[in-house]
């Protein structure tokens, strides 16, 4: 109980929010790492699903190779990379490791999404005329988005938490807070850490949810 209660005497503490230290500037990095690993992770894996999807050929094989990523600790990776050339780009490795765990996720998803549309909607856009282009874009990617809306939720969440994995590479982000904790010997700062990361991902969580609790909504419009 006590190291509950110097936790949160950690978190109201003013001094351990500003600087270049702070908590605020931690989780700016950190939001900032998420967005882009979550940015380039969509870029490569949901164009993959839209198509495969679509043509409903080799979706099963790309999924399941994607998945292999998530036997392999992304920490694992992380370290493999810091020893490659990558290992010199700065951030690189992180962020290589982060977008490789994020990609089975939104794979997945987009593509069990764009397989389970209904066929008969399929086949009467078709009977109407429209072509591939179009029956992927104005028909199968708007009913198959609350499935791949829960992807890009799934992996923003998984994102936020393994992100913090970015410390042990020198870089910045909310792990700074628990890897310093460690160095301090300090275990209410590694606790503090904890919870901010813990808070941040259900925030994001909630971000999501809301976002698809709206979509339905648009869709009726």
């Amino acid at each position: 109980m006590n190291t509950l209660t110097d936790a949160w005497n950690w978190l109201t503490d003013s001094a351990h929010w500003a600087g270049d230290d702070g908590v605020w500037h931690r989780l700016g990095q950190h939001l900032v790492l998420t967005v882009v690993c979550l940015v380039i992770s969509c870029l490569i894996a949901l164009p993959v699903a839209l198509v495969l999807g679509h043509l409903g050929r080799g979706g099963a094989l790309a999924v399941n190779i994607s998945n292999v990523g998530r036997a392999v600790p992304t920490f694992a990776v992380l370290v493999l990379l810091l020893l490659t050339p990558i290992g010199d780009w700065g951030e690189g490795p992180t962020v290589v490791a982060l977008v490789l765990f994020a990609v089975p996720p939104l794979l997945t998803n987009a593509y069990v999404g764009m397989r389970e549309v209904d066929r008969d909607v399929v086949r009467a856009a078709r009977g109407m005329g429209m072509t591939g282009r179009q029956l992927l874009w104005r028909v199968e990617a708007p009913l198959a988005m609350p499935m791949i809306l829960g992807g890009v939720r799934l992996a923003a969440v998984q994102l936020v938490a393994t992100a913090t994995i970015a410390a042990l590479a020198g870089g910045g982000g909310l792990g700074r807070i628990i890897t310093a904790g460690f160095n301090l010997a300090s275990t209410p700062q590694v606790v503090a850490g904890a919870v901010l990361v813990a808070v941040f991902a259900l925030l994001v969580e909630a971000v999501f949810e809301a976002a698809e609790r709206l979509l339905p909504r648009r869709g009726t419009r």
